[in-house]
């Protein structure tokens, strides 16, 4: 399967920029999502598991790919949703309308029960109410989410001397870093408050040739200002790119400003990796109307 890698026009320093269109990987299972995805769903048939059960909030990515790639591989889907008040919002959310659409069924918890998701007894419980399942984390990352990861290199990328993403769970920049040669630089942007990241990623990482840069994460996850939202609707007029307002905005602008700053080298090569997430504007635009704010523009 052959992503393609967009140059982006840049006159500074030599410096050449690049954006890996992971994004285009599919429609529905975007990005990150589908190289999460990949190695569980294998697993899942592997095990003669008939149902996947995932956790995720309101306007979750994973939550919609999920239950899309569950309908396409014939399992059946259960969500554990992050909020009980949101019950009775499915249909004028258009993350759980369309993960409902594509057959996943919810179970709507309290946040404080849902601060219980690694318990294994809470496991337990969910198991005696829904039956047997294979168990995918919130957000994708476990240890063969991290192995289809370490897939979005290619040979071709040898060229590069930075790889940058977005960072939410770790399980994409964990891949990364476990792919990249010796003489590259992972620079991870945590889309969260937070330094707490690095140890989940030091669980799978299996080298030390990365860094994150906590810098820009707009106040914390799913959080964004007029700022944010005029870079990405002026990054999609000048380029031809969506980028979702929650992950690959935030590290695209990051690593921007940093050119800015001259931060890299003259002549430094760097790639950016879009993680897809698009799905998540058509939200996000209900919650920037509410807030009188100009909504994110889209060619998808």
């Amino acid at each position: 399967m052959e992503i393609p890698t967009q140059y982006l026009p840049l006159q500074k320093n030599g410096i050449t920029l690049a954006i890996r269109r992971e994004d285009l990987i599919h429609p529905f299972i975007s990005g990150n999502k589908y190289r999460k995805l990949k190695y569980n769903l294998l697993q899942a048939k592997a095990e003669n598991q008939t149902a996947l059960l995932t956790f995720g909030g309101a306007f979750s990515n994973h939550i919609a790919a999920v239950a899309f790639a569950g309908k396409e591989h014939n399992f059946k889907t259960i969500g554990i949703i992050r909020g009980d008040e949101l019950r009775e919002k499915i249909r004028e959310n258009p993350t759980l309308r369309f993960a409902q659409e594509n057959g996943m069924q919810f179970e709507f918890i309290s946040r404080n029960d849902y601060s219980n998701k690694e318990n294994p007894e809470f496991i337990e419980q969910l198991k005696q109410q829904f039956g047997s399942f294979y168990l995918i984390p919130e957000g994708g990352t476990n240890d063969l989410a991290v192995k289809g990861c370490e897939e979005i290199l290619i040979k071709e990328d040898s060229q590069f001397d930075y790889i940058c993403c977005a960072v939410g769970t770790g399980g994409t920049i964990s891949g990364l870093i476990n792919s990249a040669l010796s003489h590259q630089k992972v620079l991870g942007f945590p889309a969260l408050k937070g330094d707490f990241l690095r140890e989940e990623i030091c669980k799978f990482a299996k080298t030390d040739n990365w860094k994150l840069i906590n810098e820009y994460h707009f106040g914390g996850y799913g959080k964004i200002d007029l700022e944010l939202i005029n870079f990405i609707n002026n990054f999609n007029q000048s380029n031809n790119i969506p980028l979702d307002p929650v992950y690959t905005s935030k590290m695209a602008f990051g690593v921007l400003d940093l050119i800015a700053k001259d931060y890299f080298p003259s002549n430094s090569k760097i790639l950016l990796i879009h993680t897809g997430g698009l799905q998540g504007i058509q939200g996000m635009n209900q919650l920037l109307e509410k807030k009188q704010l100009p909504k994110i523009t889209t060619n998808v």
